[in-house]
């Protein structure tokens, strides 16, 4: 069984790579309520410098309810017309992978975000609705909230439903550094009756 909006009569009049029912248009995907990410430059930045993201590689990643990351994995799907229903079981195979799932809560309280980068400019592509399907149901098997699908280009990021986007990072761009500050090396431990004796040689 596959879950989904029906297709609108547009969509399915023309020559879709996807099958009926397995992607979204941006308008359905801006009707399901995807909650905002707060700061979604620091997401897709964080992103980009943990995975170095190239053209075809997804990310998705998971946010606790502070938009702290959780877990997150990259990957390339195999080259072939998109399909919701694979890229879906693509995403599910990976959240399995990298964290347990939430099915036992009676609310979602984590939130799945998906990061595609690829060729073009930054406007919607049929591959970019069936991501949306894919990341829609893998969430809803996992017990996750569905969150924000990005787009990763040579324009920039933009996240798609929302109108935000930024120039950088971008699809060819360098990683920023982390803007994690990593713990001092422990200073060296003093006293002791070793510490006594050294220094009793230094003395000499």
């Amino acid at each position: 069984m596959t879950f989904g909006f029906a297709s609108s009569s547009a969509a399915s009049l023309s020559t879709s790579t996807a099958p009926a029912g397995r992607l979204l248009e941006p308008a359905e995907w801006a009707a399901a309520g995807i909650p905002l990410l707060r700061n979604p430059r620091e997401v897709v930045s964080g992103l980009h410098a943990r995975h170095h993201p190239r053209p075809s590689t997804a990310i998705v990643a998971v946010l606790d309810p502070e938009e702290r990351l959780c877990a997150s994995a990259s990957f390339s799907p195999r080259a072939a017309p998109a399909d919701g229903w694979m890229l879906r079981n693509a995403l599910l195979s990976q959240l399995r992978r990298v964290i347990p799932h939430d099915l036992r809560r009676r609310t979602p309280v984590r939130t799945a975000v998906l990061l595609y980068c690829r060729e073009g400019d930054a406007r919607w592509t049929e591959e970019d609705g069936a991501w949306m399907w894919g990341l829609r149901d893998a969430c809803t098997l996992h017990g996750l909230r569905c969150g924000a699908y990005i787009t990763l280009t040579h324009d920039g990021w933009q996240v798609l439903g929302e109108g935000r986007g930024g120039r950088r990072p971008n699809a060819h761009s360098a990683p920023e550094p982390f803007a994690t500050a990593d713990a001092p090396p422990p200073a060296p431990r003093t006293g002791g009756p070793v510490s006594e004796v050294l220094r009793r040689a230094a003395a000499r």
